[in-house]
This record gives structure tokens, C-alpha cells and sequence, in this order.
């Protein structure tokens, strides 16, 4: 819990109060994008996918809307056998269904999944060498004076 504490000052911090300054003193901020990643497959790593879904939804209350979102995860915790919340993920492990934090819902828009989430690709997306025929919401649309926020967990 400590941890999603730090990470979410951080990026609090990192995304909104910490403007680039030129030297004159001006802020040329121009837009907020994130690129999120949960790299880790199989049943025993859902905690790095639930983290990185965390993350998702709070620069969401934090107004990034999902097209300045790139969102990759690797493995589909929602449809693993072993999940009794069937096609959900939540953050909590309240006894109660009430009182748990559901973070893998309709709402959420993963641009990268399965095999699609690999270092080539986040390499390609970060240096803007994608493919000319990618998608749209696969490409990372940023501009000198973009804020970045990079979240790499697994």
C-alpha cells in the first residue's frame, strides 16, 4: 500500500505541478500522455497487472483522457481460469463485493495486449518508429513540449 502511495505522489507530482520551464522562465507545456505497461504474464503476476490498471484509472480522474492513454498488458487476468471474478480484476481483497475496487471494467482501453506488449514494440512506440499502417490509439502523438509519464511494472 506504501507503494501506491509513493507512485501515486510521484506521479501527481510529475504529471502536473513539474512543468518544463524554458529559459526565459515561460512554461511551453503543451499536453500530458502516459504510456503504461504491465509486462508480466501468467496467474502469479496479477498484482503487477492490477497495479498498472490502478495507475490507469487514477490519470484518468486526473483528466488524460484514454487517446492520450497507451495502455500494455500482456496477459488478460480478467478471463485467467483462475480469477472468481469472472471478466473483472479488483484492486482490493475485501470479503465484501461492495467494498472491493473493481480497475477491469468496460471503461478501460488497452492499446497493446498479449504478444503485442513487447520491448520491440514500446521501443518502436517510445522513439515514434511505428509502422506507418498502426492505428491511431497505438501511436504516441507527443510533441516537444509534451509531459510523459512512463510506468514499466514486471
Amino acid at each position: 500500500m506504501a507503494a501506491a502511495k509513493v507512485a501515486f505522489f510521484l506521479l501527481y507530482f510529475s504529471m502536473f505541478n513539474l512543468n518544463v520551464l524554458s529559459i526565459d522562465g515561460s512554461s511551453n507545456h503543451s499536453n500530458n500522455w502516459a504510456v503504461l505497461v504491465g509486462a508480466s504474464r501468467y496467474w502469479f503476476n496479477y498484482r503487477h497487472i492490477a497495479n498498472t490498471l490502478s495507475i490507469y484509472h487514477s490519470i484518468k480522474r486526473m483528466g488524460i483522457p484514454d487517446s492520450q492513454i497507451i495502455l500494455m498488458i500482456s496477459d488478460d487476468m480478467a478471463c485467467n481460469d483462475r480469477n472468481i471474478y469472472k471478466g473483472k480484476m479488483v484492486a482490493s481483497h475485501a470479503k465484501e463485493i461492495s467494498s472491493q475496487i473493481e480497475i477491469y471494467d468496460d471503461d478501460v482501453e488497452v492499446d497493446y495486449r498479449g504478444e503485442e506488449c513487447s520491448v520491440e514494440n514500446l521501443l518502436k512506440l517510445l522513439t515514434n518508429r511505428v509502422d506507418q499502417n498502426t492505428p491511431i490509439n497505438k501511436r504516441l502523438l507527443t510533441d516537444k513540449n509534451s509531459n510523459i509519464l512512463v510506468y514499466i511494472t514486471g
